[in-house]
């Protein structure tokens, strides 16, 4: 198995949509408090480069209530191990688009579960995105 982070917080709490999205949009919107412009967080393992937060968004509002419920649980995780992680993630180039790399972490909460954060990156502009967090037992 590869190398994981093991983060500092546990996930979410709650086992419905309704319980979990409002405790992960408070975390995004102390973020976005922070900038006038796009939110986002800096990364430890990209040299402190900016990691964009409001692709994640788009890309939860297109699964299922339970689907996006099992996926949100995981965000604040997700944002310590983008925050604070060094660990190599697994890096390809997207199948479906040849411009973007596809970064995949490999995390522990704080209560042992693993997850996965996807973040793609664009080869021209460099420009970095948060796009999915999700448990491995998905996989």
């Amino acid at each position: 198995m590869s190398k994981f982070y093991e983060t500092k917080v546990k996930k979410l709490s709650g086992t419905s949509y309704k319980d979990v999205y409002p405790q992960a949009l408070s975390i995004y919107k102390r973020i976005c408090s922070k900038t006038k412009r796009r939110p986002y967080i800096r990364s430890k393992y990209f040299n402190k480069d900016k990691i964009f937060l409001d692709y994640f968004w788009d890309h939860i509002r297109t699964k299922n209530p339970n689907d996006r419920t099992r996926r949100l649980r995981y965000y604040e995780c997700a944002l310590g191990l983008i925050k604070n992680s060094n660990v190599e993630p697994i890096t390809k180039t997207n199948p479906n688009k040849s411009s973007e790399k596809l970064h995949r972490f490999l995390g522990k909460t704080k209560s042992g579960e693993l997850f996965y954060v996807q973040i793609t990156e664009h080869t021209r502009t460099k420009n970095k995105h948060l796009m999915s967090v999700f448990p491995t037992e998905i996989i």
